[in-house]
């Protein structure tokens, strides 16, 4: 048999190959500019270019390892601005309590965290919420946007924020699309397990309420958090977040970002993403907040994270929850449906709130800090709300 010579080969035009795929990701609507689908684009350069079929990729190329959004502030649609400015560095407000920094080191690594403790105190232990950040964002960010350490002086409770370390991820993402970043007592669920257990040691936190929130890759890992430790938290706060198990890697991740759905592997017969290697099996009390309007992460992966706890919680108690909806508008006139799964004891067990009109923005947040929607019913009022009116046995 006569073999083919080099010389019959079909050359490739690099350039071709990817001005086609960057066109068909504007034509669905994405940036490849910026945001998450630029890692997608600068990946697919990199893997031609270590194949030799294109030029290698400059020294100062981004690095692909994380996935990357790109920070704004939702203001009121009437106001004719599109909302203020970020203003540079934010920073949280003066408030009467104590907001120290703090580091917690274990053989996954170091993270930095700040601790708020509130002026309201009592003999008896108080409860405690976990405040995970979003990409891009900081511990002074988030808790100036979420304004819980407000609620932490009104109600009486600690609140921690982790703080992603930039080494760890350029962007500053909690990395819950890595495998290794899944799993009980490894990578960065026993660096935030740890400083939820050293703070509530050191502090008399109640061991039956702690609690745990996110936003974004934030609201991701509070997912990985509720299941992994499921003794360690009474409750999970997720904001725009995704299901545990929805990603294992960058190409994953940005399927299901996007609602699991990719036209351009169809297109240019690209391999798909592998299936969601994990399933959610721990029944923790789950509040979910979405905007319908979110082109980050797509409303249907809180409709997943909803589905996936209430499958725990049949698998769980052998009973279905019982459902009421209902509907209403927030002071600030964003619109919103609201879903409430209670046991047979009536005790809320989930709830779903859709922002209509809503984006990637923390619902009724204060515009001091990024990522924030001032129009929608208040996240962190409503997340404080279910959080404590849970009870249970056991402890941390």
């Amino acid at each position: 048999m006569k073999h083919r010579s080099s010389s019959h080969v079909p050359s490739f035009d690099a350039t071709n190959i990817t001005d086609t795929i960057e066109r068909a990701l504007a034509a669905a609507g994405l940036d490849t500019r910026s945001g998450p689908m630029r890692g997608v684009t600068d990946t697919i350069r990199r893997a031609l270019s270590s194949s030799g079929i294109a030029a290698p990729m400059p020294s100062h190329a981004i690095d692909t390892s994380f996935i990357d959004v790109e920070a704004r502030v939702v203001g009121n649609p009437n106001d004719g601005t599109g909302g203020p400015a970020l203003k540079p560095p934010v920073t949280a407000r003066e408030m009467p309590g104590a907001f120290v920094t703090r580091e917690f080191s274990n053989r996954a690594g170091t993270r930095t965290y700040k601790l708020y403790i509130p002026t309201r105190t009592s003999d008896s232990p108080m409860p405690m919420v976990v405040m995970l950040h979003g990409c891009t964002q900081s511990a002074d960010d988030f808790a100036a946007g979420t304004r819980m350490n407000r609620l932490a002086d009104e109600h009486g409770f600690l609140v921690v924020y982790p703080e992603q370390a930039a080494h760890a991820n350029p962007s500053k993402c909690w990395n819950w699309f890595k495998a290794q970043d899944q799993l009980r007592d490894q990578g960065e669920p026993s660096l935030i397990a740890g400083i939820v257990r050293d703070v509530a040691a050191r502090h008399g936190a109640d061991p039956r309420r702690l609690f745990v929130a996110g936003l974004s890759a934030g609201a991701a890992m509070a997912v990985v958090l509720g299941e992994t430790y499921p003794e360690l938290f009474a409750g999970v706060g997720v904001h725009s977040g995704l299901a545990y198990g929805s990603a294992h890697d960058i190409p994953s991740a940005m399927l299901a970002m996007k609602g699991g759905r990719s036209g351009l592997a169809h297109l240019h017969r690209l391999p798909a993403a592998p299936a969601p290697r994990r399933k959610a099996a721990q029944a923790v009390p789950i509040i979910v907040f979405h905007g319908d309007r979110d082109h980050t992460v797509q409303h249907s992966n809180g409709a997943d994270i909803v589905q996936q706890a209430s499958d725990a919680h049949a698998a769980e108690t052998g009973t279905a929850l019982h459902i009421r909806m209902e509907r209403g508008t927030a002071s600030g006139a964003r619109s919103y449906s609201r879903t409430v799964y209670a046991d047979a004891s009536g005790l809320p067990r989930m709830e779903s709130w859709t922002l209509h009109g809503g984006g990637h923005a923390w619902s009724g947040g204060d515009t001091s800090g990024s990522y924030t929607d001032r129009n929608g019913p208040d996240a962190s009022v409503e997340m404080l709300r279910f959080f404590l009116a849970q009870t249970r046995a056991g402890s941390a």
